[in-house]
């Protein structure tokens, strides 16, 4: 049996874990075992493909796991909720001012009040609703 068998068995060991623990450097492990048994099956000697494994395993690792933990660390940007109403237009069914008002926000009638006290909006206008207070939106 030819040694490039052997580092596909390898590939195949370091996948198992990969499943199992969901660890992505094993995945890269198994890549550059896969590497090493293309140099062999090229006739690269023994020391080639420790050199080939090593150096696709670490160039793998230095690169992938960077931008994996980069985008581990962002937040979602799917908004859902409250928060999905954050910055959407309303359109003003009664009047809204400081004390308070209708608006037609997401096909909904809700409560709301302006974020200017001082300021107030007719029906039909259109507004934008900047925070969700309880069960009032807050409109400028």
């Amino acid at each position: 049996m030819g040694t490039w068998v052997w580092w596909l068995v390898a590939a195949v060991g370091l996948g198992i874990p990969l499943v199992v623990t969901a660890m992505p450097e094993f995945g890269m492990l198994a890549v550059g075992a896969v590497a090493a048994a293309v140099t062999a099956a090229v006739g690269g000697g023994t020391v080639a493909q420790f050199v080939v494994f090593a150096a696709v395993s670490v160039a793998l690792i230095a690169v992938v796991r960077p931008i994996a933990n980069r985008q581990r660390s962002r937040r979602p940007e799917l908004a859902s909720g409250i928060e999905a109403l954050k910055g959407r237009q309303a359109v003003v069914l009664e009047r809204v001012d400081g004390s308070g008002g209708r608006i037609k926000l997401a096909g909904e009638i809700w409560s709301a009040r302006s974020l200017d006290t001082d300021r107030a909006f007719e029906a039909g206008e259109q507004v934008d609703v900047v925070e969700i207070d309880g069960a009032t939106a807050v409109v400028m």
